[in-house]
């Protein structure tokens, strides 16, 4: 598999590699959604899965896609915490050493999921671009295989499946609404929607606050963005500078990017649990919080994808108590 792009027939080959090792999560009709929006909103539950994120799926293609030589070697990554989840819980089922590198701006509760797995924790500095210099030290000086949150292939090809499962639910679907922040879900997810359903929208949804990708696309080109706290915490660092892949395929794939403030977000984490009953993190929320915030122009069948739960319970009794950004839900 080649950087310049993941195809439709590697999302596939994924979706064979990793049957049985993750789940294929529930897509479920929102009736208050749908009453909402004027049209059939459907939610993709991928919040169910066993590490509690979408990002199983991309680990667990990528360590299964590793020779014995290299899985002997060890995995490492610079995670904002479900990678690092992820990664950790494929690499134990792989039986491989697995070591990953957080910010300080990482929740502890996902630090304490990592280590939970068996993975080694290194936490340095105060973005994950500080947490990657780490990763790089011990790719050169450890000879570990370093398998990244977004910017690789096998990754990108994992988080695809999702696609695949969202247009064999959902085959008039008109929209997808995806959290963007690396862009290896949304660039996953729009290379399988639009090779089966080449009319549907694929909207990228992040927060206003350190937005790396949608600055990157204002730019032409990944630019550095300054990490800052906000409730969506799993959509924080940046793209990197020698990005090979995401970034062309949200460029090329995508066909527009919502920005969301903290009490949108906020807004949205309520919704999903006194609406639909289900506990979402902030990241995972946005889709929701577009909706909610009618920044969302409505066509036909809309699909959110939920991505995490990782979310601090104190944080979230918090949020659904009333709490409208981060400091209020500190």
């Amino acid at each position: 598999m080649t950087d310049a792009a993941v195809t439709i027939t590697d999302i596939e080959a994924a979706a064979r590699r990793i049957a049985g090792h993750v789940r294929r999560t529930p897509m479920e009709r929102s009736a208050a959604l749908s009453d909402l929006c004027g049209v059939p909103v459907h939610l993709k539950l991928e919040h169910w899965q066993e590490t509690g994120a979408f990002k199983l799926r991309g680990a667990t293609n990528a360590v299964l896609s590793l020779t014995d030589e290299e899985r002997a070697r060890g995995v490492v990554a610079a995670s904002t915490g479900n990678h690092g989840r992820a990664l950790a819980h494929a690499a134990k089922t792989a039986g491989a050493r697995c070591v990953v590198c957080l910010s300080n701006l990482v929740p502890q509760n996902k630090r304490d999921a990592i280590t939970a797995l068996g993975a080694e924790l290194r936490v340095v500095g105060k973005s994950q671009d500080d947490a990657q210099i780490e990763v790089d030290r011990l790719a050169r000086e450890d000879g570990m295989v370093p398998l990244p949150p977004f910017d690789h292939p096998d990754i990108v090809a994992g988080q695809g499946t999702i696609g695949l499962e969202i247009v064999e639910d959902i085959a008039d679907v008109e929209t997808v609404l995806v959290p963007l922040s690396g862009g290896g879900l949304i660039a996953g997810i729009a290379a399988a929607v639009k090779a089966r359903s080449p009319k549907t929208r694929i909207v990228g949804i992040s927060m206003a606050r350190g937005a790396a990708m949608q600055a990157s696309l204002a730019a032409g080109h990944p630019v550095e963005v300054e990490e800052l706290p906000t409730l969506a915490d799993s959509l924080g660092g940046g793209i990197g500078l020698d990005n090979r892949l995401t970034f062309a395929m949200v460029r090329d794939l995508v066909d527009e990017v919502v920005l969301l403030s903290e009490a949108e977000i906020a807004a949205g984490i309520r919704h999903a649990y006194f609406a639909e009953r289900e506990i979402l993190e902030g990241g995972a929320a946005v889709g929701i919080a577009a909706l909610l915030a009618g920044k969302i122009e409505m066509r036909g069948p809309t699909v959110a994808v939920l991505s995490g739960r990782n979310v601090a319970m104190d944080q979230h009794a918090r949020i659904v108590a009333g709490a409208n950004g981060l400091e209020e839900a500190a």
